[in-house]
C-alpha cells in the first residue's frame, strides 16, 4: 500500500460508503498552534490531533517530542474514532512532515491502513475540494495500540547503525553540518550519518517526488533494499518524512522496515560524551 494519497484520490474514497478517518496534524515548531488553523476551516469529517501534547510525550530526558506512551496513544486514537478497519488519512499545511509523524506513529501502533495527504491542506484547497469549520461528531471506539509494530533504536542503536548501516539526519544541512543550531544543545550531527534533509522530499508544492527520484537519491547516499537504514532529524518529527520517503521509494517496507531514532539530535547532543561531527562529511 502507497503511503500516499491524492487529494483527487482521498475525495472520491470520502464520498463513499466507508470513507477514511481524517486526522488534521497541522504543526508548526514556531507556531501558531495548528488548533488555530483546524477551527478556522479543515477537511469535512476531519479531527484535530495535537502533534506536540498528542503525537508525542512531554519533553525531557528522551528528548524534545519523545514517543507517547502507549496508553496514551491509544486513548487519542480511540477520541479521534481510529478503527483497524478503516483507513485513515493524515494530512498537513503542505509538505507532508507533522501528517508523516501520525503515519509513523499509527504503523507503529499496529494499524495496517495508513496514509497521507500528498500535498497537504494547500493541494486540497487547490484542487477546489470542499473544507467547513464545522467540528465533526466522533463515537470513540475500543481501538487497541499494539506497540512497536515499527523499529525505535536509541542513541548506541544509531551509532551502530551509521557505522555498520546507513543513518540518514533529515535535518536542513546547515544545521546537519553545524553552522547553526536553533533550539537543541550542541551543532553538528552523529558520526558516520548522511544528510538527508526532510525538505528534499518534496516538490515546490509541498507534494511528493515520485519513487524513483527518491530512490534515486536515496542511492546517493547508499541506501538499497539490503541496507539496514535508520533516520533521526532534531526532535524525531521530520525524520519521519525520511521514513515515508524510503517506504514511497520501495527501500523500506515488511521484512526491511527503516528504523526511527525517536530521540534524535535532541537526545543524543543532551550527553556531552557522545561525538559530534560538523562539516559536509558524515565523519
Amino acid at each position: 500500500m502507497d503511503p500516499l494519497i491524492s487529494a483527487d484520490d482521498l475525495a472520491e474514497s470520502l464520498a463513499g460508503t466507508r470513507p477514511p478517518v481524517l486526522l488534521d496534524v497541522r504543526w508548526s515548531l514556531l507556531g501558531p498552534p495548528g488548533r488555530e488553523d483546524y477551527e478556522r476551516d479543515h477537511l469535512p469529517g476531519a479531527v484535530f490531533v495535537d502533534l506536540d501534547t498528542e503525537l508525542a510525550a512531554p519533553p525531557g530526558p528522551g528528548g524534545r517530542h519523545p514517543l507517547p506512551a502507549a496508553a496514551d496513544l491509544q486513548v487519542v486514537l480511540r477520541r479521534a474514532g481510529v478503527t483497524a478497519d478503516r483507513e485513515v488519512v493524515a494530512y498537513d499545511a503542505a509538505d507532508g512532515s507533522a501528517a508523516a509523524r501520525a503515519w509513523w506513529l499509527l504503523r507503529w501502533a499496529g494499524h495496517p491502513r495508513v496514509r497521507v495527504l500528498d500535498g497537504g491542506y494547500r493541494v486540497w484547497v487547490d484542487g477546489g475540494h470542499p473544507v467547513t469549520a464545522e467540528v465533526p461528531e466522533v463515537v470513540p471506539t475500543d481501538y487497541e495500540v499494539v506497540p512497536d509494530s515499527l523499529p525505535v533504536i536509541g542513541a548506541d542503536e544509531a551509532a551502530r547503525l551509521a557505522a555498520e548501516g546507513r543513518l540518514l539526519d533529515a535535518r536542513a544541512p546547515e544545521r546537519y553540518r553545524g553552522e547553526v543550531e536553533p533550539v537543541d544543545p550542541r551543532p553538528g550531527h552523529i558520526p558516520g550519518a548522511r544528510n538527508a534533509p526532510f525538505a528534499d522530499n518534496v516538490t515546490a508544492d509541498g507534494t511528493w517526488r515520485t519513487p524513483a527520484e527518491l530512490a534515486r537519491s536515496f542511492g546517493e547516499l547508499g541506501v538499497d533494499r539490503e541496507t539496514p537504514v535508520g533516520a533521526y532529524c532534531g526532535s524525531g518529527i521530520t525524520a519521519c518524512s525520511a521514513l515515508l520517503a524510503l517506504e514511497h521509494a520501495g527501500l523500506s517496507g515488511p521484512g526491511n522496515p527503516a528504523a526511527l531514532y525517536a530521540g534524535s539530535w535532541s537526545h543524543w547532543s543532551s550527553d556531552p560524551n557522545r561525538p559530534a561531527k560538523t562539516g559536509d562529511a558524515p565523519g
